[in-house]
């Protein structure tokens, strides 16, 4: 396993400021690019609806809120609740279960939904653009692939490379840290990163060694980048640089937080008044009841968290300022999104000390994440509106076509839909068969008539992850929670999130006919994509020797 040290590191990016602008300089400034557009498609992990500026936040994301400034702001798209499912949706433009990935990496459970991995009926993004011309990368985070998989004498079919990408740096598993994550790979190499290295930095370092050398020996052909940051998902690793920026911030508490960031987000025109804030969760305490003594120690974990969102906008800020220098940003879409939101799940031990550093495995918890989810209820995994609403930016300086700024209350859409609007940019057909094999259809709408403010096809949206449920069905909302036992799912509910976007009214017993018409509707879904049975048995317990 190749060991990158620091000054290797260094060395084989090129990262110091001359060297980019020497890449950049090395073109003829004049020069026009392809005129298939370019695509850039940006994907944080475990990030909250609220935690970009431009979405509510207090946290630094200038990068991030121009190309909000100067493109289109998504208020009701979604993911898929979490990291794999949502990566699988992603990359093929399908509903996970169809694709293989219907619970995590981790387990097998020896049924088709279930694999643990990408199936051979689907192609990714890259596979389906390279015919077209489209150089393909990846750098960060890529979790689609078996977790027995992983390792250098595992089977690679899975991988990056494999899987379309012309170039690959990142991690291939979910977890891990930002100073030496787990299952680091280059190309088809498993390294090890040493002394110096900080995940979201060499994310951001190699897109941009990456399109530098494309602009010096491919600058006539399109590329297609998919930038996965690890960023801001735990455990709380952060330079203390960025730490200073925000600690004693977060000493008004998650209470406050939430107002504020509320305020912000009927200002700027992101939620609608009529919505109620959702109530504190349950299980959270008021910060007026926190003792004094632990205060300190919950503003340390979230002024963590912002940096890790503050270093990844720094790092997307290098990969824009190299579009611009090779004259490539105007005809470059740029996708901006996160895989689920605020991550409830507690870890590490409490030592303030040690947070943001190597030795720390602490996360945010629930409070925080609470406040990340502003203003809606649940969290990652669940798939109430906090677990699955996620901010979608789209910037295009040479393609959109309503005004800068502008924000899309209207769009329905889910990360099915990225697949079939790549291909609508680059006028790519999706095939019926890859590789002599017959593949499944696509299950996304094109977004692109959304960017000339025209509406998208409208369509019922599925949601299943760990047995929480939901339909989406127009302005109606049919979801449930699912539990911890056989038949492991909760009950359901009913919303119209026309009115009640932070689910706080459920219809389900004034609504009956529309309630019993969803969950039917549900049913043939999940029977279609081998949703059923339901598992919610946890982590672990499902895990089989075999291999794909």
């Amino acid at each position: 396993m190749k060991n990158l040290a620091r000054r290797d590191f260094v060395k084989i990016t090129g990262l110091s400021l001359a060297g980019i602008i020497v890449g950049g300089c090395d073109n003829d400034p004049k020069a026009e690019p392809s005129t298939k557009p370019n695509i850039l498609l940006i994907m944080v992990d475990d990030m909250g609806f609220s935690d970009l500026g431009c979405y509510g936040s207090e946290i630094n994301t200038p990068n991030i809120d121009s190309l909000a400034a100067g493109g289109l702001r998504y208020t009701q798209f979604y993911n898929a609740a979490r990291c794999c499912p949502t990566r699988a949706s992603l990359m093929t433009g399908q509903y996970a279960h169809s694709v293989g990935m219907g619970w995590m990496t981790a387990s097998n459970l020896g049924r088709p939904a279930y694999v643990g991995g990408l199936n051979d009926k689907c192609i990714t993004i890259a596979q389906a653009l390279k015919p077209a011309g489209y150089r393909n990368y990846m750098v960060g985070k890529w979790h689609v692939v078996f977790d027995k998989n992983m390792t250098s004498d595992g089977s690679k079919h899975n991988w990056p490379l494999q899987r379309g990408f012309d170039r690959y740096f990142g991690g291939l598993s979910g977890g891990g840290g930002y100073y030496k994550p787990t299952t680091l790979t280059d190309g088809n190499e498993r390294i090890q990163a040493s002394e110096g290295f900080y995940y979201t930095d060499a994310t951001g370092d190699y897109a941009v060694k990456y399109l530098n050398e494309h602009f010096q020996k491919h600058k006539d052909e399109p590329f297609f980048m998919y930038a996965a940051f690890y960023a801001p998902h735990r455990p709380l690793h952060a330079k203390p640089e960025d730490i200073a920026k925000y600690k004693g911030k977060y000493m008004i508490g998650w209470d406050e937080l939430r107002g504020r960031r509320h305020e912000k987000q009927l200002e700027m025109g992101i939620v609608e008044d009529k919505w109620q804030l959702s109530p504190r969760d349950k299980y959270v305490k008021a910060w007026d009841d926190i003792p004094e003594k632990q205060k300190a120690l919950w503003d340390m974990r979230m002024a963590t968290y912002a940096a890790q969102i503050d270093s990844m906008d720094q790092n997307l800020g290098k990969i824009l300022d190299l579009l611009k220098k090779n004259n490539a940003f105007d005809n470059t879409i740029v996708m901006f999104l996160s895989d689920n939101g605020g991550c409830s799940e507690g870890a590490g031990n409490g030592d303030i000390t040690i947070i943001g550093t190597a030795r720390s495995d602490e996360s945010y918890r629930a409070p925080w994440a609470n406040a990340s989810d502003t203003p809606f209820r649940r969290y990652k995994k669940d798939t109430h509106e906090g677990g699955i609403a996620t901010p979608l930016i789209v910037h295009w300086a040479k393609g959109l076509k309503v005004d800068k700024g502008s924000i899309d209350k209207k769009t329905i859409g889910h990360v099915i839909d990225v697949m079939p609007t790549c291909l609508s940019l680059a006028d790519v057909e999706y095939p019926d068969q890859y590789a002599g094999k017959k593949i499944n259809p696509l299950a996304g709408e094109s977004l692109t008539p959304s960017f000339k403010g025209e509406p998208v096809k409208e369509r019922t949206l599925y949601f299943e992850h760990q047995a929480n449920c939901a339909v989406r069905m127009g302005k109606y909302k049919l979801v449930s929670k699912g539990i911890n036992k056989p038949p492991y799912k909760g009950n359901w509910e009913l919303y119209d999130l026309e009115a009640d976007r932070t689910e706080l009214n459920d219809l389900v017993t004034t609504k009956p006919e529309l309630a019993n018409k969803l969950i039917k509707m549900f049913d043939t879904w999940a029977e279609e994509n081998g949703v059923y049975p339901l598992d919610n048995s946890g982590w672990g317990q499902k895990i089989k020797a075999s291999v794909e």
